[in-house]
């Protein structure tokens, strides 16, 4: 009975070292993020690894939610167009096959206030840009996106004010003439190009530096940390400071997987797609003048336009704001709204 009791004994001890053993591994695995039965949210973007949306993603975003949800949710990255192009990776989140994206204003065309951020010559700057996004504006923009599209908003990023970068210097109305832009393939920048009388050539961003190396275009429009992020600097040796435009970016989850997490998981996530959207912001503003210096020592030459330049091209986009008026009747009201923010 003893020999018994004793083998007994050391079974058990056995089954509690082992056990002790794997709740020491859970616990480290918990601390580290995953643990078994973790939900993967995989995060997709057409960003280069380096630009500022990626280092907020890996800085904020991603410690955030997988140490705030007691690991529970873990992050997945992936970045420069791993998942596809801009659409095929929006349409990825929409039927849940990707949990999260961080498209621009693709959805516009279905979706019509979305389109609004990215009308031309819009916000004065980065604080205007914040305040109207940030604010019931911004939450009225959203209000029709997860109804229309199955995705949930959860922030609002920046890609930046976009500029034209060439292969030829534009300091007048005449310089656009002929010129070959490659624009997103979203009917109000194509409009805008052609109005400013250039030539446009819709494409997705993926295929942006072949065609400017195969002198498929002669130039695009961008924030310049998505010029330098991407190479283009290699192929270009211009860039008008146009200001032509604010790209924003919006973090979104698909509809029914964030109903499927709890709401202390909701929070998480929601919280941590401000603090890294927030810090996104700010890398970005902080690194204009970085990024210009980078660009002008790898010879690309910077032209501001002169104020009556500058004029020119803002009064050449309000065909496209007459045509914006005459179709959607709420427009005129919210353009008010938002120059009234810059006050």
């Amino acid at each position: 009975m003893r020999k018994k009791a004793a083998v007994f004994s050391s079974l058990m001890l056995a089954v509690s070292v082992l056990v002790a053993g794997c709740g020491g591994a859970t616990k480290e695995a918990g601390a580290g993020g995953e643990q078994k039965g973790a939900k993967t949210i995989k995060v997709a973007n057409y960003f280069a690894t380096d630009h500022p949306q990626n280092v907020a993603l890996r800085e904020k975003f991603k410690p955030m939610v997988e140490e705030k949800s007691g690991g529970t949710l873990k992050v997945q990255i992936y970045d420069n167009s791993t998942l596809g192009a801009e659409k095929e990776f929006y349409d990825g989140v929409r039927n849940g096959t990707i949990e999260m994206g961080i498209p621009g204003l693709i959805m516009q065309a279905d979706v019509e206030k979305m389109a609004v951020p990215e009308w031309p010559f819009l916000f004065k700057d980065f604080n205007h840009v914040k305040k109207v996004l940030n604010g019931p504006i911004g939450q009225e923009l959203t209000a029709d996106l997860e109804s229309k599209h199955g995705v949930h908003p959860l922030a609002w990023s920046a890609n930046g004010f976009r500029m034209f970068s060439s292969n030829k210097t534009i300091d007048s109305m005449e310089d656009f003439k002929g010129l070959r832009i490659r624009m997103p393939n979203i009917p109000n920048y194509i409009t805008l190009g052609k109005l400013l009388g250039a030539n446009v050539t819709p494409m997705p961003i993926s295929e942006v530096f072949s065609a400017l190396e195969q002198k498929v275009v002669d130039g695009q429009d961008n924030p310049i940390a998505t010029l330098r992020a991407s190479g283009w600097y290699e192929v270009q040796s211009d860039v008008l400071e146009s200001k032509h435009m604010f790209s924003p970016n919006i973090y979104i989850i698909n509809s029914n997987f964030w109903k499927g997490l709890t709401p202390e998981q909701q929070k998480v996530i929601e919280e941590a797609s401000k603090a890294a959207a927030d810090y996104e912001f700010d890398l970005l503003e902080k690194s204009y003048e970085a990024d210009k210096k980078f660009l002008q020592d790898k010879g690309i030459k910077f032209t501001t336009p002169s104020p009556e330049f500058a004029a020119e091209m803002e009064k050449a986009s309000q065909p496209l704001y007459d045509e914006i008026y005459k179709k959607y009747p709420w427009a005129k009201e919210l353009v008010e709204k938002i120059k009234a923010e810059a006050k």
